[in-house]
């Protein structure tokens, strides 16, 4: 893989629905439309951040993290430097960029920097790091591998478990009866989704004596179907339209852009076909296709982020992980927005309650990749 072009680093201080009631690398810093230096007598700490080879247009999770950095930079009354990622050699080469530019936070998003983010960390201890779905453990002995970094990590089986139960309820309804998952990529940070989503299918089945199928995703075996990356291109596209060959009516890409891929296979083909996002709420995020997107599994990745940027700059910034629940609100399911006048009768009541047992804890959402 070629190094791409250098990637542009930029200060930034711009400020970053309804809920189902349910809860480069090399370039000078760019100043241009950011806020420059902070104010006489303000804070001289610089929050960073880092992408993944999505970009921050990825209207996903890179685009989450970066809308919680620059809130609490502006909120702060500080410079953040945020740096693109475009392809995968390009981490180590930013992570030092950052380093060398004085960063009191690191922040990576997404568990592909994760050995970049050990090493850069290890080399230096006194910058705070966090790491996004991923505990940053590259030799697997269950303990995060330098003591400077906080995973910011999900359970988003939980609130897919809702999102697999309304898609389920959506395709029995329109007499369907077949629901479909694809993933980016074959990792815990993704298949939890598709478990999370299988296993609400399951317990639709159970609670309707139903039997709405899964296409794409075996949670027992841990198989299913993946477009080997997280772009938007004609091998995720044909990816998707082998799922929807199958006779699907609603269909969870899981894997950042790749739901573009997806919606250009739906509208290509036709079909009355639905999609769920994940990680932001797709409908708001981006409207281009709103009129596809029934609901979308979310991560509060802003949050983490905000929040995290902001203990950092008091002092107390902690190493402990982080873990988004529904408990927590860092996991929940959106709105169905312009879907909700036609959701099947009782859904949304059959939603809450279902939120309510997980919090409780009399409903268990056994995901094998729950953090």
């Amino acid at each position: 893989m070629t190094l791409s072009t250098p990637q542009k680093l930029v200060g930034i201080t711009a400020a970053a629905g309804l809920l189902v009631a349910l809860a480069g690398c090399g370039s000078a810093p760019d100043e241009a439309g950011g806020s420059g230096a902070p104010e006489a007598g303000g804070s001289d700490f610089t929050p960073c951040l880092v992408s993944d080879e999505g970009g921050w247009n990825d209207r996903s999770f890179n685009q989450s993290a970066k809308e919680g950095m620059d809130r609490a930079a502006e909120e702060l009354g500080v410079r953040s430097i945020e740096v693109e990622s475009t392809t995968e050699n390009d981490y180590a080469p930013n992570l030092e960029t950052l380093v060398s530019e004085g960063c009191n936070l690191i922040v990576a998003v997404g568990f592909k920097l994760a050995p970049a983010t050990v090493a850069s960390a290890t080399a230096n201890p006194d910058i705070d790091y966090a790491i996004i779905d991923d505990y940053a453990d590259t030799d697997f002995d269950g303990e995060t591998d330098a003591p400077n970094i906080k995973p910011l990590v999900f359970n988003t089986a939980e609130a897919a478990y809702l999102g697999g139960y309304a898609a389920a309820s959506w395709s029995a309804e329109a007499g369907v009866n077949k629901v479909g998952t694809f993933g980016g990529d074959k990792f815990n940070s993704v298949t939890v989704f598709m478990d999370g989503f299988q296993l609400g299918v399951e317990k639709y089945n159970e609670d309707k004596g139903t039997d709405v199928g899964v296409v794409g995703w075996d949670i027992t075996a841990q198989d299913g179907n993946f477009t080997g990356g997280f772009t938007a291109n004609d091998t995720a596209k044909q990816v998707a339209q082998g799922i929807l060959d199958q006779g699907v009516d609603v269909i969870l890409p899981v894997g950042g852009p790749i739901y573009q891929s997806a919606a250009q296979a739906i509208r290509e083909g036709g079909r009355d076909v639905l999609m769920l996002g994940v990680d932001s709420d797709l409908a708001v995020s981006d409207p281009t296709v709103a009129d596809l997107t029934l609901v979308s599994i979310q991560k509060a990745i802003d949050v983490a982020v905000y929040d995290a940027t902001i203990a950092a700059e008091g002092g107390d910034f902690s190493v402990e992980p982080y873990i988004g629940t529904l408990s927590n609100e860092g996991v929940k399911l959106s709105g169905f927005h312009d879907f909700e006048s036609r959701l099947p009768a009782g859904l949304v009541d059959e939603l809450t309650a279902l939120q309510e047992a997980i919090v409780a804890g009399d409903i268990t959402v056994d995901s094998p990749n729950s953090p």
